[in-house]
C-alpha cells in the first residue's frame, strides 16, 4: 500500500538523529575551529587567527545555512572566542553578530553572485569589522592598539576565506547537507 501524497512516515530515531546532526553541523564546526586555533599551535600571528576563523564561519553559513547559524548560535560562537582568546569581553560577539545581520540582509543578492564577488563582499565587510574590533579594542584598553597586528588580522581573515569557503562548500554539499526526503 502506498502512502497517501503528503502524509509521510513517522521519522525514526535515527533519522531525527540524522537531521539534528547536519542542523548543528555548521556551529559544531566553528565552535570545533574555535577552540583548535586558541590551541597552543605555536603559530606566528596566532591571535588573529581566532576572530579570522570565526568571522569567515559566520559569513559563511549565514549566507548559505541561515537557519544553522542564527543570532543565539552566532552569540555563543562570539562568547567562547571571547573566552579563549585575547580580546575584551564583548568585542568578538558584536562584531559576530554585526556580520551575521550583514550576511543575511544581502544574502539573496549574495547566494546569487560568483565566488569571486562573494569574496570581494566579504572582504569589504571584513574591512569594515576590522576597523569596528581595532576601534572597540582601543577604547576598552584606553590606548590605541597596534596597527601591524590589525592589518595582519585583516589580511588573515580575507586569506583564510577562500580556503575555509572550500572546504565548507564541500561540506555543505556533504556531510551537512539537509536531509531531503
Amino acid at each position: 500500500m502506498e502512502p497517501t501524497p503528503g502524509i509521510r512516515p513517522r521519522p525514526s530515531l535515527w533519522r531525527r538523529l540524522d537531521g539534528a546532526a547536519r542542523q548543528s553541523f555548521p556551529a559544531a564546526t566553528a565552535a570545533f575551529g574555535l577552540i583548535v586555533v586558541a590551541g597552543p599551535l605555536g603559530l606566528p600571528g596566532q591571535a588573529a587567527l581566532g576572530p579570522a576563523f570565526a568571522l569567515a564561519s559566520v559569513f559563511f553559513w549565514s549566507l548559505y545555512r541561515p537557519a544553522s547559524m542564527g543570532p543565539l548560535v552566532v552569540f555563543l560562537l562570539g562568547l567562547l572566542g571571547d573566552i579563549l582568546g585575547q580580546t575584551p569581553p564583548g568585542v568578538l560577539v558584536l562584531v559576530l553578530l554585526l556580520t551575521h545581520g550583514v550576511a543575511v540582509r544581502w544574502r539573496r543578492v549574495l547566494v546569487r553572485l560568483g565566488f569571486l564577488l562573494v569574496w570581494f563582499a566579504f572582504g569589504a565587510l571584513a574591512a569594515g569589522v576590522t576597523v569596528l574590533f581595532w576601534l572597540l579594542c582601543s577604547a576598552l584598553a584606553l590606548r590605541p592598539m597596534p596597527l601591524p597586528a590589525t592589518l595582519l588580522q585583516f589580511g588573515l581573515t580575507v586569506g583564510l576565506y577562500p580556503v575555509l569557503a572550500l572546504l565548507f562548500i564541500r561540506a555543505h554539499r556533504g556531510v551537512a547537507a539537509p536531509e531531503r526526503a
